[in-house]
């Protein structure tokens, strides 16, 4: 689905952020990305979205070259992917059910699609008594419970979670992965961003460390070592 080949990315008069990256990622994996702050994390997800260029080899995405995509087609690549972030990046003057409805329009649903998956997607994620709330009513762990259902309502084949529970406590933290695993058990490809052991250890699967723009390790059995 995924294929980084010998991917460099260096940034104007700074050091790499990524050097010589060769990965592949099939779908329906679950794959841990860790490594302390300035690893290369964040970079390697904008390079998936074509929001950086890398500045020497390619990146594939389901054998597309998407650094080589006409605009249409990159738009289109877009869509198929989710995107979780740590600072939820919500509507603030929308309310819950907005928020994830508001996703939907911009893909194109129907007025009759959107009600009827708005509300099986905010019971997905334990959010169906909380419809008719606005962000600032929510808690944290409620916030990104509602950023993780809008980021599936267009069901997209891979989601991406950037440090997802980097402001949830232990208890959010859990919840968090566990709708993350339930996701990727119906089949979606999940990418996860995080230097949190805990997590990375319960989720059980696939781990990749970047140390210093570069790949210094990769477990299959959820191993969390820096």
């Amino acid at each position: 689905m995924i294929h980084f080949d010998n991917v460099s990315k260096i940034y104007a008069g700074d050091t790499p952020s990524l050097e010589d990256v060769t990965l592949s990622i099939k779908p329906g994996e679950f794959v841990s990305i860790v490594g302390h702050s300035g690893a290369g994390k964040t970079t390697l997800t904008k390079l998936i979205l074509a929001e950086e260029k890398p500045t020497s080899g390619t990146v594939i995405f389901d054998k597309h070259d998407v650094h080589k995509l006409r605009s249409s087609k990159m738009l289109e690549l877009r869509r198929r992917i989710g995107m979780v972030f740590q600072d939820f990046r919500l509507l603030p003057n929308k309310t819950a059910y907005e928020n994830i409805a508001f996703a939907m329009e911009a893909a194109g649903k129907s007025d009759a699609e959107i009600e009827t998956d708005v509300p099986h997607v905010l019971l997905l994620v334990d959010l169906e008594s909380k419809m008719h709330h606005f962000p600032r009513q929510l808690s944290g762990g409620e916030k990104q419970r509602l950023a993780i259902a809008r980021a599936i309502i267009n069901q997209p084949d891979l989601i991406i979670a950037d440090e997802p529970t980097g402001n949830l406590d232990p208890v959010n933290t859990y919840d968090i992965v566990q709708i993350l695993k339930k996701i990727n058990d119906m089949g979606t490809t999940v990418i996860l961003t995080t230097h949190n052991r805990g997590v990375v250890e319960s989720i059980g699967k696939r781990v990749i460390t970047l140390e210093k723009g570069r790949v210094v390790r990769d477990d299959k059995d959820g191993k969390y070592v820096i």
